[in-house]
């Protein structure tokens, strides 16, 4: 625990992950009403979807890790889980962009749903590089 007046984990990034934790389950059940709106109307080749399916579980995989070791990281004031945090941003903010831009078919539900999280991502990204900056060099963790 820091000494008093020297309390280094982030308000800001905690309520981001909090925040960011809320939106991720609302996003992935948006995302699987959508698919399933869009197989029932949307001629829908079936490897095309099920690589979709696949991806929505990975990426739901991905942000639960993130979020938690993110939390972990920034209350414990321990610079390895927040550092697997922002690495894990990578692979969830390309899934992202993924669903943005790449699947097969994508509606403007969606890709305003992906830019949103993907201003999460760019957030968290600033925050979590700052209370990594902020956090002791001499804790090894």
């Amino acid at each position: 625990m820091a000494p008093r007046g020297r309390h280094r984990s982030s308000a800001p990034l905690q309520v981001l992950l909090f925040l960011n934790g809320w939106y991720c389950a609302t996003y992935f059940l948006l995302e699987a009403f959508v698919f399933v709106y869009k197989v029932l109307l949307l001629p829908y080749p079936v490897y095309n979807l099920v690589l979709d399916v696949v991806l929505l579980l990975l990426y739901l995989g991905i942000e639960a890790t993130r979020i938690f070791f993110g939390s972990k990281g920034n209350l414990c004031q321990r610079k390895v889980p927040l550092s697997l945090s922002l690495a894990l941003t990578v692979p969830a903010a390309v899934l992202a962009v993924y669903y943005l831009l790449l699947q097969t078919y994508s509606l403007r539900l969606e890709a305003f749903l992906s830019a949103i999280l993907l201003l999460f991502y760019g957030l968290e990204l600033l925050l979590g590089f700052l209370a990594l900056l902020s956090f002791s060099s001499t804790d090894p963790y």
